[in-house]
């Protein structure tokens, strides 16, 4: 097994690849919600405390992923906060109302996501609490860009690319846990969802066999209901041309106390379901990720 390097991209980014000594995959693992650095200035201009906040993150989901580099593949995760700058959504996807002055042209000002207080800076916590008391200004959402999550998606673009130069495809996993219970109705979730962008963003047989190990381990596994995949799985998912993505949700109540945001007894037991997971992944052959004939592949939208 490599050893790790915890080597940062960018020192001053709040963005890190903790990359293998050598990568001998063609996968990589990237969380792009698991970041707890809360800015203080961001923590007094919002009406919610820090534990709210955190209300948002994929708590401790990096360290789920943290065995990646022991495989020979690397781990890019966010350490800025998914409430301060959400890096799976589009660059510009920003609420008009959140804003004291007027937004440029090229920012998207409608879209599901903006609808529901989710946008690239969101609006409301995961439970659904507005974040800010006052409004910002578009310098400050063009700030939150620029240090982090236009970083964050350079290091990603750049550890795609490498990987599939490498090895003429890649396999690129996107991390991330849900509330036990559903938003809306409060319906109890699966333990795993797999979102593939509705069969657009990683070819079958990867997705069959990811869903077969999950319920291996003893979990309910669903697919792509509710979650089928955010902005990097639709973004990056190109089968055809050799790069495959598929998102990963993992029910927060497997492995920690959701109203404390606390690890949980169950995380030990997840970090080791996950590393058979991670051991599996990275032992796809590379050459059947440059090309797919796959025929349940649908045609990009």
């Amino acid at each position: 097994m490599a050893s790790m390097n915890t080597d940062t991209v960018e020192p001053q980014s709040n963005v890190e690849i903790i990359a293998p000594i050598r990568q001998t995959s063609a996968v990589v693992f990237a969380s792009p919600h698991s970041g707890r650095n809360y800015p203080a200035a961001f923590i007094r201009q919002s009406r919610l405390d820090r534990l709210n906040l955190r209300r948002s993150e994929d708590a401790f989901i990096d360290e789920a992923f943290i065995a990646a580099p022991d495989f020979g593949a690397p781990l890019l995760r966010a350490h800025f906060p998914r409430a301060y700058v959400d890096a799976n959504r589009s660059p510009w996807e920003l609420d008009p109302s959140m804003f004291s002055d007027p937004l440029p042209d090229y920012v998207t000002t409608q879209s599901p996501r903006i609808a529901a207080g989710l946008g690239t800076i969101p609006k409301i916590v995961a439970n659904g609490e507005p974040i800010y008391a006052g409004k910002l200004s578009f310098k400050q959402a063009l700030q939150r860009m620029q240090q982090h999550y236009l970083p964050y998606h350079h290091a990603l673009r750049k550890l795609v690319s490498d990987t599939q130069e490498q090895f003429g495809g890649c396999l690129l996993v996107d991390c991330h846990s849900m509330p036990s219970l559903g938003n809306r109705q409060g319906q109890k979730l699966a333990d795993i969802i797999i979102g593939d962008g509705h069969g657009n963003a990683c070819a079958k047989e990867i997705i069959d066999h990811v869903m077969s190990l999950f319920r291996s381990f003893g979990y309910t596994v669903a697919l792509n209901k509710p979650y089928a995949g955010g902005y990097t799985t639709r973004h990056y998912g190109q089968p055809k041309a050799g790069l495959h993505t598929f998102q990963i949700e993992i029910n927060r109540a497997l492995y920690m106390d959701e109203k404390k945001i606390e690890r949980g007894p169950g995380l030990a037991n997840l970090i080791r379901n996950v590393r058979q997971l991670i051991d599996a992944l990275t032992s796809i052959d590379a050459n059947a990720l440059a090309a797919t004939q796959d025929p349940h592949l649908k045609a990009a939208e």
